[in-house]
């Protein structure tokens, strides 16, 4: 089903190239501002009804299905330590009340998990370190403004977990709105090319950035970062065995494979890395052909991700180098009951050509697979990845990393929206970003109540 949908997409996109006309900048904007007819900006301030919203444990343990059930309790040690951990674990709980608030028919690809923790460093193919999104487990076309919110509540948790004022809560969350809407009306005026090619370095940021905490922050963030190669994550998570490099078992978070089951995974693992192969261009598979399969282990990854299979596996070239795997496990995204579903069938492929669609640069080896029951997306181990602790900074620094992620997250969408759509509907004026910092502020409030009813079930299920 999914390779007609792939072909008719194609057909209807060839069809328009030969016989539409590309509507100009000021068009696109005309058309954009119209659209506030249908859904005001104002209106992005509303919440859903708590008595109308779906039991949010419900919605949890309706996941429960997709997950291996031995780690199910520490997803939900993970996501019961604070609100903020909640909200990361809890993107299901937020798509089902996005979908009962007005929502605009402006759609670009949505990572579908746009919160603070999910905006971080890593290196690109030219080794330089950049500054993007890094999550696209439940990314999906829709409305580019639940994007949008789910940055903006997840700033204004952020604050609360700070303990700074509600005052400063709520301009940190205007910010981030504000530098979206900033940012895609400067992308507008911009070339097709020059949109498309937008980057972040982080060493511009930081040039940028100047003397302010967030320069501070940014350079402790780069320097973690560049210790994080693949010969320095191999030596903290493999140990020396009777044939080699093996990895360690750290239960519950990194568990071997054992020997007597080592013969039985490789034989899946064969199948599954043939057709992983098949997914990545010809010059990637023959870099990875200088590699050899050393060992493969299970391994825990993320809050709300916990309970989804992850494998990680050691490679090594002739020479000991090491290159480090992960094969993620992938279903359908959690925006899908309410956007539609997706036009791949195949859940890694959704997730890999959703992350090169948003980023400008990104991993080489990113890839999917199915495996026997379950469909994965594979891509390389914390490659120079690196991130700033939303929990480490004051209200002045939060205000400055949430324009920089609101900044970041428009150019991933001008990527696959239309920018200048966008900014017409946005308009000149701060009207949006009031209304959505209103929008996380009262969401901050059901997040904490969301928070408190799961502590509260596991506290009766646990007595």
């Amino acid at each position: 089903m999914a390779d007609v949908n792939v072909a008719q997409a194609a057909h209807e996109q060839a069809e328009v190239f030969f016989t539409n006309r590309r509507l100009s900048r000021g068009e696109r904007a005309d058309r954009g501002a119209r659209m506030r007819l249908e859904v005001p900006l104002s209106s992005h301030a509303q919440v859903p009804q708590m008595s109308q919203r779906r039991d949010p444990v419900e919605i949890l343990r309706g996941q429960e299905v997709t997950r291996e059930a031995a780690l199910v309790p520490l997803r939900y040690e993970r996501m019961s330590a604070s609100p903020f951990a909640f909200l990361r674990g809890a993107a299901a709980v937020m798509a089902s009340d996005l979908s009962m608030v007005p929502r605009t028919t402006l759609r670009t690809q949505l990572c579908g998990d746009a919160h603070l923790s999910n905006f971080g460093m890593f290196a690109s193919v030219d080794r330089r370190l950049v500054f993007d999104l890094n999550d696209f487990d439940e990314t999906l076309p829709g409305p580019f403004e639940w994007d949008v919110k789910r940055l903006a509540a997840s700033v204004a948790v952020a604050g609360a977990a700070l303990e700074i004022s509600r005052k400063d809560a709520h301009r940190a969350a205007r910010a981030a709105v504000g530098a979206y809407r900033e940012t895609m009306i400067r992308l507008a005026q911009l070339s097709t090319l020059e949109v498309w090619f937008a980057r972040l370095d982080v060493d511009s940021l930081i040039d940028e950035a100047g003397k302010s905490e967030l320069a501070k922050a940014t350079r402790q963030a780069r320097k973690k970062s560049r210790t994080r190669t693949s010969d320095t994550t191999a030596g903290k998570l493999t140990e020396a065995g009777p044939n080699g490099r093996q990895f360690r078992t750290e239960e519950p978070v990194l568990v071997r494979v054992p020997e007597e089951r080592r013969e039985e995974v490789i034989a899946r693992l064969t199948a599954l890395y043939t057709e992983y192969l098949g997914t990545l261009p010809p010059d990637r598979t023959a870099l990875l052909m200088r590699y050899s399969f050393v060992d493969v282990a299970h391994k825990v990854v993320g809050v709300g991700s916990v309970g989804t299979r992850a494998l990680v596996l050691l490679l090594e070239s002739g020479d000991g180098e090491p290159l480090l795997l992960q094969i993620k496990q992938a279903g359908e995204s959690v925006l899908a009951p309410y956007l539609g579903a997706s036009r791949f069938d195949q859940g890694g492929q959704r997730v890999v050509l959703g992350q090169q669609s948003m980023q400008a640069t990104g991993d080489p080896f990113l890839g999917w697979a199915r495996g026997q029951d379950r469909d994965y997306f594979v891509r390389q181990l914390k490659d120079m990845k690196g991130s700033i602790e939303p929990d480490l900074l004051s209200a002045k620094s939060l205000r400055q990393y949430a324009r920089l992620c609101g900044a970041v997250l428009a150019r991933a969408h001008a990527r696959t929206g239309d920018a200048s759509t966008i900014a017409g509907y946005l308009g000149e004026e701060d009207t949006f970003e009031r209304a959505v910092a209103d929008f996380a502020m009262a969401y901050t409030a059901i997040t904490v109540a969301d928070h408190d009813a799961l502590v509260t079930s596991l506290a009766a299920a646990a007595g």
